[in-house]
């Protein structure tokens, strides 16, 4: 089968990161999220913490969170953008993958299988993910929701021009809280199979 590439965006506390790790189990393929800020701060020498919004994790508190591009000054993140382009386009070509974020569904536009996913949820369910799954006080989740994804647009718009829920720019856009991460997951990558196969026999199964 030729490579493929899937791309995720999602609602802050969607689930979107199990998701897509759940899905790279699914599909025998790689999953690629974290592995890019790491490979960003060995590349510009930057420490992590300056490339990294520490995204959906509780493990060094919520702050950094409220920042997609990093921190630093605009030329610094311009060129951690540039080194982070560099890195999606060199996972890309090399192998089927799943990429969660970073405007990954923009980089690699023109390649041959692109497979664009946005993965939302209802407020109130992703209130209840923060809180049950990443331990937020409920307070904090709240306003952390509206930040990160806020947060998230500005930095689409800024380098794609458009935000990571437009549906133009989306071939699947799907509500988590219908399935839940594993029946999301699933369902996804039936859909997957089913379009890189050239079937719509909707009795395919995932192995």
């Amino acid at each position: 089968m030729e490579k493929y590439v899937v791309t995720i965006n999602r609602q802050f506390g969607s689930l979107g990161r199990p998701i897509a790790r759940e899905m790279s189990e699914l599909l025998h393929i790689e999953y690629y999220d974290r592995d890019i800020v790491d490979a960003v701060a060995k590349e510009t020498n930057m420490p992590v913490s300056t490339i990294s919004d520490e995204e959906e994790t509780a493990k060094t508190g919520f702050f950094y969170m409220k920042f997609p591009l990093g921190r630093g000054t605009t030329r610094t993140q311009d060129a951690i953008f540039k080194c982070q382009a560099k890195i999606i386009e060199t996972l890309a070509d090399k192998e089927s993958c799943i990429i969660v974020g970073r405007c990954s569904d923009y980089l690699l536009r023109n390649h041959s299988n692109l497979i664009r996913i946005f993965i939302y949820a209802p407020f109130e369910q992703r209130l209840k993910n923060c809180v049950e799954n990443l331990h937020m006080p409920e307070n904090i989740a709240r306003k952390m929701i509206r930040d990160v994804d806020k947060a998230r647009d500005a930095y689409h718009l800024r380098y794609t021009h458009y935000k990571p829920s437009d549906f133009s720019h989306a071939d699947i856009l799907i509500n988590s809280s219908f399935l839940g991460v594993k029946g999301t997951a699933g369902y996804l990558a039936t859909l997957i199979q089913q379009k890189l196969s050239g079937t719509s026999n909707v009795d395919n199964k995932v192995e």
